[in-house]
């Protein structure tokens, strides 16, 4: 997986439409090409249990310092809000 894939399947599934809009992007201070997505999904506990997700990371930290992962399910590519495990 990789970024332009991740997106497009976000995006076809219709979850979190604004997650990746240029707009929602440059009030973070962010772009794609900061963005990656790691080699192999992980498990992330969220709040209806364990879910295997894709984690997609920031290279550089942007406005505020933010750096955290961003999860999205691998079977129905919602966005996941948890701790990786």
């Amino acid at each position: 997986m990789d970024t332009k894939k991740l997106r497009a399947a976000v995006e076809a599934a219709g979850h979190d439409p604004h997650f990746f809009t240029p707009s929602a992007m440059r009030f973070f201070g962010d772009s794609m090409s900061n963005y990656g997505v790691r080699a192999s999904p992980v498990t992330v506990h969220g709040f209806r249990g364990p879910v295997l997700c894709w984690a997609l990371y920031r290279r550089k930290p942007v406005k505020n310092g933010v750096k955290a992962d961003t999860y999205f399910c691998c079977d129905t590519f919602r966005r996941v809000f948890g701790e990786a495990a």
